[in-house]
């Protein structure tokens, strides 16, 4: 290596685009490369993406972030990416037998694949921390092995593969099958407190533990890389996380009463807990980071339609995603859209609501329509924000990033919205710039307290109105929500849905929102050095 200063090589392949970053010893972004990444959808509720396409778009990307850069300076690799989707590939070949199916497919909604795990779903929830949805990996797991393997003859000889897209590069760049852990969290197939696989769930999945990878923790040890040109083949890869993880990681995320939140195609909603304590049915526990000792545990919400409600609409007025906010009139007039387009995530869970826009006149025009796309944003996140409030005490600030966060009326929006501070971030690419922070730690760039000082430049909004206006606009939104969930069409055995939605509030599948927290948040030890800077 180059006796110059170190930099840091950061990929965060994610779901429209594999981008690479490459970060100095203050912490700057002092290069960057993309590379667009396609999605198929060739039946109504499916999505795919090619595995190959995404290596291939990962070698596009850092080509472009190190063209006119010194390679040689490359000291460390970390590794940002989508969770949840999954993909089938040839252990002796490498070779892809299926799609990756990404974590917005909900083919196995209704399928045996999902449907034989209802009967153990307070099991599956208890022990992997995560409800019975179509967007975890464990029943895409089970539907791909239904059409590859359906036998599991070759899944338990050791000749497939089944992981995640951390596995997927893992493997594409260094050939060993494994998964950093908290991916792992993700699939529905760990016991989240023990951070091993789960002879219970791979049983009720039917999953052969020899398809998974071997679960490790995020700074590894992983393979050294090959085949990303200009890099020399053998440079460490120091840090791998999920998207989610990463920006948290970024931001520091680790202070009490503070809250990320990672704008996005969706949301991902997501506070630090000093232990791996039990959670309300509308939040995921799941494993943020594991670094030198016990692992860093965080419950997190994720709100399935976010950006792509303002693309949707977009499309719908045949106008730019970018000029929704210029359109947007300073209020609804009562218009409330409902984006559940493949039902509803956290914290309600409901995969059988339906988007729905309410409040119609005949005075509503285009801005009240993009105003209202807006405001389900807003919506949607303090719904999850207040249920995180519920297990960790008062949050005061909401730390925010994601592409949707350049929007002001949106970070506006939302901190009237929550009643609480936002703080958007100013850099771009937190996933990104959060694999590079761990990695760089990995590798010795930084201590933990040259990390912990890193400059993290923020954009504050502070909420104004009234607790009676917020709480007006709240409760006019969740009646919206309860139509999108409770229909009245009748259902096979002659209830309504209203009254069999009823029923399943009452069994605790449809958790109502929860109530803002008013008890002293818990005291929240210092990271310690085993935590890394978490």
């Amino acid at each position: 290596m180059s006796s110059a200063e170190p930099l840091v090589l950061a990929i965060d392949q994610g779901t429209s685009a594999t981008k690479a970053v490459l970060v100095d010893r203050r912490g700057d972004i002092v290069a960057r490369g993309s590379a667009p990444l396609g999605l198929s959808t060739p039946s109504p509720g499916w999505v795919e993406q090619s595995p190959e396409e995404i290596w291939t778009g990962c070698g596009r990307a850092v080509a472009a972030c190190l063209d006119g850069q010194d390679a040689s300076r490359v000291a460390a690799i970390g590794l940002s990416t989508q969770r949840e989707s999954l993909l089938l590939w040839d252990r002796a070949t490498g070779e892809p037998l299926s799609p990756l199916v990404s974590w917005l497919d909900k083919r196995t909604a209704g399928d045996p694949a999902l449907l034989r795990a209802v009967p153990h779903a307070d099991l599956v929830r208890e022990v992997s921390g995560l409800p019975l949805d179509p967007m975890f990996s464990a029943p895409k797991a089970a539907w791909l092995l239904d059409r590859y393997d359906p036998d599991r003859r070759r899944s338990r000889a050791g000749e497939l593969c089944l992981g995640t897209v951390d596995s997927w590069l893992l493997f594409k760049l260094g050939g060993a099958h494994l998964i950093e852990i908290g991916n792992a969290a993700r699939t529905q197939l760990l016991d989240v407190r023990r951070c091993t696989w789960d002879r219970r769930l791979t049983r009720i999945f039917d999953v052969p533990p020899e398809v998974l990878p071997q679960v490790v923790p995020s700074q590894g040890p992983f393979p050294g890389t090959r085949g990303l040109a200009p890099l020399p083949d053998g440079v460490p890869v120091t840090a791998v996380l999920g998207d989610s993880h990463a920006a948290l990681f970024a931001h520091a995320g680790w202070a009490p009463g503070t809250v990320k939140a990672t704008y996005g195609t969706g949301s991902s909603v997501m506070a630090v807990v000093p232990s791996a304590t039990r959670v309300s049915s509308g939040l995921c526990l799941t494993v943020a980071w594991q670094t030198r000792g016990t692992p860093t545990w965080a419950v997190e919400g994720n709100v399935r339609s976010t950006g792509a409600t303002v693309n949707w609409l977009a499309g719908v007025l045949g106008r730019d995603p970018a000029e929704l906010a210029e359109l947007a009139a300073d209020s609804s007039e009562g218009v409330v859209v409902v984006p559940a387009f493949g039902g509803l995530g956290a914290p309600w869970w409901d995969e059988n609501a339906v988007g729905l826009i309410s409040g119609l006149t005949l005075g509503t025009h285009a801005g009240h329509l993009a105003r209202a796309a807006l405001e389900s944003i807003a919506f949607q996140v303090e719904d999850v924000v207040a249920a995180v409030e519920r297990e960790t005490g008062p949050v005061t600030r909401l730390l925010a990033d994601g592409g949707p966060t350049g929007n002001p009326v949106l970070m506006r929006l939302q901190a009237d919205t929550s009643g609480r501070t936002v703080e958007r971030a100013l850099a771009r690419d937190l996933s990104a710039l959060g694999a590079a922070h761990l990695a760089g730690l990995t590798r010795g760039v930084w201590d933990r307290a040259a990390l912990e000082r890193l400059a993290r430049p923020r954009e504050g909004y502070a909420p104004t109105g009234d607790e009676t206006a917020r709480a007006r606009r709240l409760a006019h939104w969740h009646t919206a929500v309860r139509r999108a969930r409770l229909q009245a069409a009748p259902c096979d055995d002659g209830r309504t849905g209203e009254e069999e939605g009823r029923s399943g509030e009452e069994h605790g599948h449809l958790p109502a929102p929860p109530p803002r927290a008013t008890a002293a948040p818990p005291e929240t030890p210092e990271p310690s050095a085993a935590q890394g800077a978490s």
